[in-house]
């Protein structure tokens, strides 16, 4: 073979394997970095939206088009440079949602469906509950086949027993699993004891997200109320919430994040909880003010890198706007922690030191639409933190909704 057809062909297969390999590698970031649901409201029967995603500064752009569709739901492909196929994408076309923004502080009082178990301690020589296989986030749900859900009911039983095994119900992962305890005689208490410590309420100050203006219902929070000691999420019973006011705050600094510190100003519920999860604290409002001027939510592909606001309350007056900036998103993320944020207000910057624990919940504003809410600080940065997309906020109220009307029916 001539040398240099040899070299050409050496050379043109080289060139094709890298281009193929960065072609692949294309494809599959762009299949990494772009969500694989996504809602749109609908234009006559065709829709489309641009995605474009960065990576490391390089701009990847993917699109899909998907047409003459009339269902609800559609399946279309995401397209790099328009004209590679990347993967499936579900589309759920619906009607964009109008909320009533919160940014307001309010107080959280929540009582538990069961006990969470904190921690367990020793008796004497012996650790009762330890040894029956009990551990930290595990939820008792009944004990001599008596439901259990406060503190009391759990110390009588200990008491009835006499010293003879207690039959326990409970809970290790959302897995039901049953064990015995046999209480111990404490001679300094001259009482019995399982050396269980457990948790039936909890109380707390948050911020509201939003109100839904066509039934009242609320969000806040973005993320759950979970058991100090174990990071279990709080098993709900019942729950309300109550006015609020923000009496002082204590700065973030690098590796503390501060606090807000207020009281209930009104003991009297204002609505009913009912449901505290991963995305945050859901209930019903008793008297809504559907009055007030409401905001489209954006869906998830809207949000964008670059400027938004938060709107939050962080002293004793009405809530403020101040700038921040999203610097990072993840569209396939279905916790918390879809957005990374930065404060950049420096007046907000002065009076807390950036993102402090109070302020999970405040909604973010970008081009007029509710993108999402603060959840998260992070301890080493807390200029920094984690946000929620709106949308998953309000495809969560939504689920809450149709199950209430399912069981209803």
């Amino acid at each position: 073979m001539n040398k240099k057809i040899y070299l050409f062909i050496r050379t043109f297969t080289a060139v094709t394997a890298f281009f193929t390999g960065l072609l692949l590698i294309l494809c599959a970031l762009t299949a990494y970095f772009t969500p694989s649901k996504l809602s749109v409201t609908k234009q006559g029967n065709e829709f489309s939206f641009p995605l474009s995603v960065k990576y490391d500064n390089t701009a990847i752009y993917a699109a899909f088009d998907s047409s003459q569709n009339t269902s609800d739901r559609s399946n279309a492909k995401i397209m790099l440079f328009d004209s590679i196929p990347v993967k499936d994408l579900n589309v759920n076309v619906t009607q964009r949602k109008n909320v009533i923004l919160g940014g307001t502080p309010f107080g959280i009082r929540i009582y538990t469906d069961g006990l969470v178990v904190s921690g367990t301690s020793s008796v004497g020589n012996k650790n009762p509950s330890h040894e029956a296989g009990i551990q930290n986030g595990d939820i008792i749900l009944s004990v001599n086949g008596q439901k259990t859900d406060t503190n009391e009911q759990l110390l009588s039983a200990v008491e009835k027993s006499r010293g003879n095994p207690l039959e326990v119900k409970a809970t290790h992962d959302g897995k039901e699993y049953f064990t015995k305890i046999t209480p111990v005689f404490d001679e300094s208490l001259k009482k019995y004891r399982i050396g269980l410590m457990v948790r039936d309420s909890c109380a707390g100050i948050g911020t509201m997200t939003f109100i839904d203006a066509e039934n009242g219902t609320f969000a806040g929070l973005g993320h759950g109320i979970c058991d100090a000691s174990s990071g279990s999420l709080m098993p709900l019973e019942k729950g309300d919430i109550v006015n609020a006011e923000i009496t002082s705050v204590t700065k973030s600094i690098c590796g503390n994040p501060g606090a807000l510190t207020g009281i209930f100003s009104d003991t009297s519920p204002k609505g009913t909880i009912s449901a505290n999860s991963r995305l945050g604290i859901y209930g019903t409002l008793y008297h809504p003010d559907f009055s007030q001027n409401t905001v489209p939510v954006a869906f998830k592909q809207e949000v964008q890198r670059g400027y938004a606001q938060i709107l939050t309350t962080v002293d004793s007056s009405s809530p403020k706007f101040y700038d921040i900036s999203i610097e990072d998103i993840s569209y396939n993320n279905n916790s918390s922690k879809n957005m990374i944020i930065k404060i950049t207000d420096k007046n907000l910057l002065e009076k807390t030191g950036g993102i402090v624990q109070g302020m999970s919940g405040s909604p973010i504003i970008q081009n007029g639409m509710l993108a999402g809410a603060v959840t998260h600080v992070f301890v080493n940065d807390t200029t920094e933190g984690y946000a929620v997309f709106a949308e998953n906020m309000i495809d969560f109220n939504s689920t809450i909704i149709q199950n209430k009307l399912s069981l209803a029916a």
